[in-house]
């Protein structure tokens, strides 16, 4: 019995067939017995995987000419071979590893496949995996870019390696929270690795430039999303009634929500088409001004878009795959005209998806829940007088003074006092110097001001292009050389140029670089909050909690954090899957209770669009205060997988004693940064309802402030307002 009835998926584009089906199944099948996959005699102590009639039942050839349907039959049978080999890989893991909870066999066998991928390699294959990989490697490789290449292997060993978290999950008995699913999966899930080998198919190799940017980014995010999020669905019953999987979206929901199984697969879908929603709206509003600010060429633009076109292939190919394939719980659908007119009232549905929220709804205080802190912040002897320059400094830099555009102060001397940001800096670093505390407040309130400032300039008249030339000249003002700027034109300007001086200086040519590189990576998020506001979108919630971090300055905190640590600690150590994880806990914890105290103000006062509680409210449907109460468990689980990670996987990073010592100081200033963000929320004037009341509402603001203020944790981890 079907644990719940599929969902009405959202699948927009025809699924089409790639003529070569056949001859591709021929191959697969003569390539997989080459191989070793059919044969449980070849490799002395490997179970039977698969048998010609499983493999023939679950029919990895119509998956690929269904997601490839244009490729020419030698680069089908090319494609096929690989997918044949990444769900032996997946499926053999199951067997050998997982069920028995081998991790550190899983470790070894994940490294020598890993060592295939490099160049001269000398191991000999010992297994079907292993001499799979080895052929399709030389079949691949030499038709792409070196770039490509290395894409390529990253993706492919984070498919491989990725792949001991699940199996630590399953070994412990533990659920993920569903921001660490939908990330993780993108990685041991493979889809990311899908669409590299997209570009290979369809002969349009994505210009190197380019590819890192948002736009191609996110593109590769809800491609991979959708993929994973589908098979989830259908997977279902499988995964977790026969093979005993923990690491399902479904599981996922049903567990963070409390919610029953079709109420879960319903939930997942709709995740589902957001995230293609998302997809189609960055193709058509992000893709032309990408393709105009980095000069891309006629035949550049069509490489990007038959790359587009081969991603959406995918999609609606994987769909029907999934409905006919004995792997998975489906049904059967109709097929021409009856298919198009079945799909078409979920294609209806969800087609507004992201848009129609009315802004400067009256919506009230928000009533706070009880916050999981654990930790607690503390204070400072140099409080006062940090309070005292704060405000000063805030009257130097020009930000009292009327604004041309708007003819009158953004600030005034009152409202710094009662915002109070050297509390938060006081926090963060009790033992701060007086100096040093001065200069940590002045930065918060330097970003701060910036979230005031840009709204009130730029979002009144949705002027995209002046906030976009707002935000290049930041870099402007933090020369590496510490050399000469250009002339400040506004209070944020004055005030960039003043702290980057007196922050950069003492800092070594290199962490002088890594900041510098932070602040950019930051200010390169701003136009994202505008653009929101510009459609009248309220986010998809994955976006919104990957660009938040952005926007919130997380890249900056923890940049700063590493140079505040030194050489202590090993850069490479700071690239770890754990590491990157552990970051994006605490930071997503700070970013939500700012989110949760700024409620009022944002949607209220401000018209604000970028909320993760209306983010959430929006998504599930729900009101105001479940969807506090649900942010306020998201929280919750985001620290408890902070504490996770740092009681069962830091402790397995390879470090001497000097260096442990210093990630110790760094993990636990990042408990300070937490408990700091939950104290100056409660403390501060900035989002009490009175004072709302004597403000003018803002238009259209974008927040920006709330990542500017990150710019705070120089030399300190210090949280930034909103």
């Amino acid at each position: 019995m079907q644990p719940y009835e599929l969902p009405e998926f959202y699948v927009p584009y025809p699924a089409r067939i790639n003529p070569h089906l056949e001859r591709a199944r021929v191959h697969s099948n003569a390539w997989a017995l080459d191989m070793g996959m059919l044969d449980a005699t070849r490799d002395p102590g490997t179970p039977e995987i698969w048998d010609q009639a499983a493999l023939d039942s679950m029919d990895y050839p119509l998956l690929c000419a269904y997601t490839h349907p244009d490729c020419d039959g030698p680069e089908l049978d090319l494609i096929t071979d690989w997918y044949v080999w990444v769900f032996y890989f997946d499926d053999h893991f199951l067997e050998v590893y997982k069920k028995p909870r081998d991790l550190e066999g899983a470790r070894h066998y994940l490294d020598r496949l890993a060592a295939f991928m490099e160049p001269g390699c000398a191991l000999e294959p010992e297994n079907a995996a292993e001499r799979g990989l080895v052929d399709l490697w030389a079949r691949t490789v030499p038709a792409m870019s070196d770039a490509w290449r290395a894409r390529f292997t990253r993706s492919t060993d984070a498919l491989l390696r990725d792949c001991l978290w699940e199996l630590a999950n399953i070994d412990e008995g533990r659920v993920p929270n569903p921001v660490e699913y939908v990330e993780m999966r993108r990685k041991v899930g493979g889809a990311p690795w899908s669409a590299d080998l997209v570009e290979h198919a369809v002969g349009a190799e994505v210009p190197e430039r380019v590819v890192g940017t948002r736009p191609l980014r996110v593109l590769k995010d809800t491609f991979s999303d959708g993929v994973h999020l589908r098979n989830d669905i259908f997977s279902y019953q499988r995964e977790i009634e026969q093979e005993g999987e923990i690491n399902n979206c479904v599981l996922v929901v049903r567990h963070f929500l409390g919610v029953d199984p079709q109420t879960a697969a319903d939930t997942v879908n709709d995740l589902l088409t957001s995230r293609l929603k998302q997809f189609e709206n960055t193709v058509l509003t992000e893709l032309p001004p990408l393709f105009a600010e980095h000069g891309l060429d006629p035949d550049e633009q069509a490489r990007v878009l038959a790359y587009v076109k081969g991603l959406q292939d995918w999609q609606s190919g994987g769909h029907d795959w999934h409905l006919r394939s004995s792997r998975y719980m489906n049904r059967a659908e109709p097929t021409g005209v009856g298919l198009v007119a079945a799909r078409l009232p979920a294609v209806v549905k969800a087609a507004g998806t992201g848009l129609g929220h009315v802004p400067h709804q009256r919506v009230g205080p928000t009533r706070l829940p009880d916050f999981t802190m654990p930790y607690t912040a503390g204070t400072s002897p140099h409080l006062q007088r940090a309070r005292r320059a704060c405000v000063e400094w805030c009257g130097e830099m020009g930000m009292y003074d009327p604004v041309p555009r708007l003819a009158e102060p953004v600030w005034t001397a009152a409202r710094v006092a009662g915002f109070d940001f050297p509390t938060c800096s006081a926090g963060i670093d009790p033992d701060a110097s007086a100096d040093g505390l001065d200069l940590s407040a002045q930065w918060l309130a330097w970003g701060t001001y910036g979230d005031d400032y840009f709204p009130k300039i730029y979002g009144r008249d949705r002027d995209m292009a002046g906030a976009k030339a707002f935000a290049a000249r930041i870099p402007l003002f933090m020369p590496l050389d510490l050399g000469a700027t250009p002339v400040p034109e506004n209070p944020v300007e004055t005030g960039l140029a003043d702290l980057w001086r007196r922050t950069a200086e003492p800092m070594s040519p290199r962490s002088r670089a890594e900041f510098h590189e932070a602040v950019v990576t930051m200010t390169d998020s701003w136009p994202w909050e505008l653009n929101n506001h510009i459609q009248g979108r309220v986010p998809d919630p994955i976006d919104y909690f990957e660009m938040r971090r952005h926007t919130f300055g997380s890249e900056l905190t923890t940049t700063l954090a590493r140079i505040e640590h030194g050489d202590a600690v090993p850069a490479e150590i700071f690239r770890t899957r754990p590491m990157k994880e552990l970051d994006a806990a605490a930071m997503d914890y700070g970013c939500l209770v700012n989110d949760v105290f700024s409620y009022q103000k944002e949607i209220e006062f401000e018209g604000e669009i970028n909320n993760g509680v209306l983010a959430v409210q929006h998504f599930l449907g729900c009101g105001k205060e479940t969807a506090v109460d649900i942010v306020n468990d998201l929280m919750t689980a985001r620290l408890r997988q902070f504490e996770h990670i740092a009681a069962t996987e830091i402790p397995r990073l390879d470090l001497d004693g000097t260096a442990r010592a210093g990630l110790d100081a760094y993990i636990d200033g990042l408990r300070d940064w937490m408990a700091a963000i939950v104290k100056w929320h409660r403390t501060t004037d900035r989002y009490d309802e009175a004072t709302l009341l004597g403000i003018p509402p803002l238009q259209a603001p974008t927040g920006i402030g709330t990542s500017a203020a990150r710019l705070s944790a120089v030399l300190r981890r210090t949280p930034i307002p909103h």
